[in-house]
C-alpha cells in the first residue's frame, strides 16, 4: 500500500520502488490573485459555458472533471477527499489526476487511486496532500472542543466553539491549508479554502446545486452514487458557509458568488449571480491595468 514517508525533511508517497514527492501547501500560499472558478458536480454545471471562461483558472473536483474534458480545459487543480468516489468512479479520478496541472487528494484517496492504476501517480512530478485540521499526519489529535479552543487566536483558522455542542466545534474555515482544512461534508467547501489559500479573492462556484433529488450532471439512473447532502445540509454545510459569509469574507475582502440559480444554499449566505452579472465582474478585472490571461504556473 502507498504510505506517507518523511525523508530529509520532505514527505513522500512510497510503495516499493515508487516514490512520489509531496509539494507542501506552504510553497504556494498567496501565489495568485483575482478570479477563479470552482467546478462542482450539480446539474447546472452541464449548462455553464465553461470554455467561454478559459482565460480564468478552474478548480475541478470529483466527477466535475467530465465537464473539463468535454470543454477541452485542463483544470488548474483537481481535488478529491472521498475515497469512496475513487473506488466507485476510478475512471474519473484517473482522468482528473492525469489532466490537471496540480493534483491534491487525501491520503486514502491517493491509496485507492494507486491500487486501481499504479501507473497514474508516478507520472506526476509531485502531488499535494489534503489534510483535515486536527488530522495532520505526524501531529497529535485533540478533541474537537480542545482543538477549537487552541486555535481561537489563529487568524488563519476561523471556527466555532461550544462547551455543549460538539458539532459547533467542527465548523470552520482555513485560510492556510498547511494547517489543514475543514470538511463541511461537501467538497466545494474544501475548494473554497484552497482558492483562498492560493490567494484568489473573487471566487465563482459552478454547479453547487446541493440538491440530492436532481443528482449530479454526469450520472443517471442506477449508476448514480448515493449522496448524504440531505443529512448533512443543516448540520454541516449551511453552518460552514455561514461562518464563511459572516466571519471570513468581510474580514479578508473575499468575494464569493454562486452561479447556480437553483442552489439550495440561500442567496443571503452566498450571493447568486446571473451570467450578465458574471461578465460584468470579470470585465472589470480584465480591464484593470496589467489585465491579461491567466498564466498556469507549475
Amino acid at each position: 500500500m502507498l504510505e506517507l514517508e518523511l525523508e530529509s525533511g520532505r514527505r513522500w508517497l512510497s510503495e516499493g520502488d515508487v516514490r512520489i514527492p509531496i509539494a507542501e501547501f506552504g510553497t504556494c500560499r498567496a501565489c495568485h490573485h483575482g478570479s477563479v472558478f470552482l467546478l462542482a458536480s450539480g446539474p447546472s454545471a452541464s449548462k455553464f459555458p465553461l470554455s467561454r471562461y478559459a482565460d480564468w483558472p478552474v478548480i475541478a473536483m470529483n466527477g466535475s472533471i467530465v465537464r473539463c474534458a468535454d470543454q477541452h480545459i485542463s483544470p488548474f487543480f483537481y481535488i478529491c477527499d472521498d475515497p469512496g468516489f475513487v473506488r466507485d468512479r476510478p475512471d474519473l479520478a484517473c482522468l482528473g489526476a492525469r489532466s490537471a496541472v496540480h493534483l491534491a487528494m487525501s491520503l486514502d484517496c491517493f491509496q485507492a487511486l494507486h491500487r486501481y492504476d499504479p501507473s497514474v501517480l508516478p507520472q506526476r512530478t509531485e502531488v499535494m496532500l489534503l489534510e483535515r485540521v486536527n488530522r495532520i499526519h505526524g501531529l497529535a489529535v485533540r478533541s474537537d472542543r480542545a482543538y477549537a479552543w487552541s486555535v481561537r487566536n489563529d487568524p488563519d483558522l476561523i471556527c466555532g466553539f461550544s462547551l455543549w455542542r460538539r458539532k459547533a466545534n467542527r465548523i470552520g474555515f482555513s485560510r492556510d491549508l498547511s494547517k489543514g482544512y475543514f470538511g463541511a461534508r461537501t467538497i466545494p467547501y474544501a475548494a473554497v479554502q484552497l482558492a483562498c489559500h492560493l490567494g484568489f479573492n473573487q471566487i465563482f462556484i459552478v454547479g453547487m446545486d446541493l440538491n440530492t433529488s436532481i443528482g449530479r450532471f454526469y450520472e443517471t439512473g442506477a449508476a448514480a452514487l448515493p449522496s448524504s447532502l440531505d443529512e448533512d445540509f443543516d448540520d454541516y454545510i449551511l453552518p460552514s458557509f455561514r461562518i464563511l459569509a459572516e466571519k471570513v469574507m468581510p474580514r479578508f475582502s473575499l468575494r464569493l458568488f454562486n452561479l447556480s440559480q437553483d442552489s439550495r444554499l440561500p442567496a443571503s449566505v452566498v450571493p447568486k449571480v446571473e451570467p450578465t452579472e458574471l461578465d460584468a465582474l470579470l470585465a472589470g478585472e480584465m480591464a484593470a491595468p496589467g489585465g491579461k490571461r491567466f498564466q498556469v504556473r507549475s
